[in-house]
């Protein structure tokens, strides 16, 4: 009965994160269909508005460390839930910019909601997995990228119909806060994790305080690396591909917002399909696959002169970054600490601060030559997914049955280094 009560439990805060992570999403995919809306309000080029948007990669990646700390002081439940509303408040502001200077301190505050959020529901996920005992990341990664769908056909309308974005965050923001504030309240509130020797002994042991800021472990560092090559592109896309329809493509606003839609449902898709094909491929191969396909698509974004080829190659990007970040995660989850949520605020830290370089450098490769040619630089470093997928792989994973978690004797692959974790 008590272990009926437990698989309950997890499967209800399994679906609450992923309602956690589609509300992310659905701000992130709200926000990146209003940037023309932004640039067209404030008469910015790309340049200028590349040097704005590195401000919310900034915001991001300086509050990313102090999820953890933030977690483990007020409990990872109501962490979650007040990080969430602060992300979902901060979408509104963007818009309301009177210049390019009130921009850039929005995007840092918002960034740093976004950033905050994103580590705490990945912190969750990975608590997920771990009572499962088999992949779920990349199905709760699909579930932000339905969001991000969500949020970008919404945004999409928004544009066709000429809608001021002013109205169209003010009316998104309330409804994702009030969404995640509700879906917060099932999830887990697990503030220890047992250290090796009292997870052998069957007892737990406190947690010591993260530290307000430390830089990441070089496992973070090896892991994180593969997730700034990912989220380089995809925040490229994100950003970008709008916009490049409108310019390169001469497509109409409606069609250009719907580049961003065709990027977010193929990654959703293909996240939602990811954990099955991680488990039959391995994390290795299917990265290496996931790079070449995006490296195509990218190479076809360079090339397009017409809103269907564009359409298609961001469609390929999608596909081929969807799991990879997931991926990174879970192994971020794996690396022996006594603090899971510092290994993941690491690993997201430096994953994301590609976004720190992604908007400014398509901005002003696009201002010294072309936007076509900006994205020459998201191709190669699709092309390093490729080359550098073998440090996902396992070391030395053992394959063992984990007594009362799915079916009867299925087994659960494993690092030998990490803890046994109930």
């Amino acid at each position: 009965m008590q272990q009926t009560a437990m698989d309950g439990e997890t499967r209800r805060a399994r679906r609450a994160i992923s309602a956690v992570f589609a509300v992310h999403g659905v701000v992130s995919g709200s926000f990146a269909t209003a940037i023309p809306w932004i640039r067209e309000h404030l008469q910015l080029g790309h340049g200028w508005l590349g040097m704005a948007l590195v401000f919310l990669t900034v915001g991001a990646s300086a509050a990313m460390p102090l999820s953890a700390r933030l977690a483990h002081r007020h409990g990872p439940r109501r962490s979650l839930a007040w990080l969430s509303l602060m992300c979902c408040a901060g979408l509104a502001l963007p818009a309301l910019s009177p210049s390019l200077l009130w921009l850039c301190l929005i995007l840092f505050v918002y960034g740093c909601g976004l950033g905050l959020m994103d580590v705490a529901m990945n912190a969750h996920g990975v608590q997920i997995e771990e009572r499962y005992g088999k992949s779920v990341m990349s199905g709760l990664h699909g579930m932000w990228s339905v969001g991000t769908l969500l949020g970008g056909a919404g945004g999409a309308l928004a544009a066709h119909s000429g809608l001021d974005g002013r109205v169209h965050l003010g009316v998104v923001a309330p409804l994702a806060a009030a969404a995640a504030l509700v879906s917060s309240r099932w999830t887990l509130d697990v503030r220890e994790k047992p250290t090796p020797a009292a997870a052998e002994s069957g007892e737990t042991a406190a947690a010591e305080e993260p530290p307000r800021f430390a830089l990441p472990s070089r496992a973070a560092l090896t892991v994180g690396l593969i997730g700034f090559f990912a989220v380089f592109a995809e925040g490229s896309s994100m950003d970008w591909s709008a916009i490049y329809l409108r310019d390169v493509t001469n497509a109409d606003p409606g069609v250009a917002a719907s580049a961003f839609t065709a990027f977010a449902c193929t990654m959703a898709v293909a996240r939602l399909l990811g954990d099955a094909v991680v488990r039959r491929l391995g994390p290795v191969r299917t990265v290496r696959i996931s790079g070449l396909t995006a490296a195509v698509g990218a190479a076809l974004v360079m090339v397009a002169r017409t809103p269907a080829l564009a359409i298609t190659g961001f469609a390929l990007i999608g596909i081929g970054v969807a799991v990879v970040v997931p991926l990174c995660f879970a192994a971020a989850g794996r690396i022996p600490s006594a603090s899971p949520g510092q290994e993941i605020a690491g690993v997201a830290t430096l994953a994301y601060a590609s976004g720190l370089a992604a908007p400014a450098a398509v901005g002003w490769i696009a201002e010294a030559t072309s936007l076509s040619a900006s994205f020459g630089l998201v191709t190669v470093l699709l092309l390093g997914l490729v080359l550098g997928a073998g440090v996902l792989r396992p070391e030395g994973h053992t394959t063992a049955p984990v007594a009362g978690e799915g079916s009867p004797g299925r087994p659960q692959s494993r690092p030998a280094s990490a803890p046994e974790t109930s």
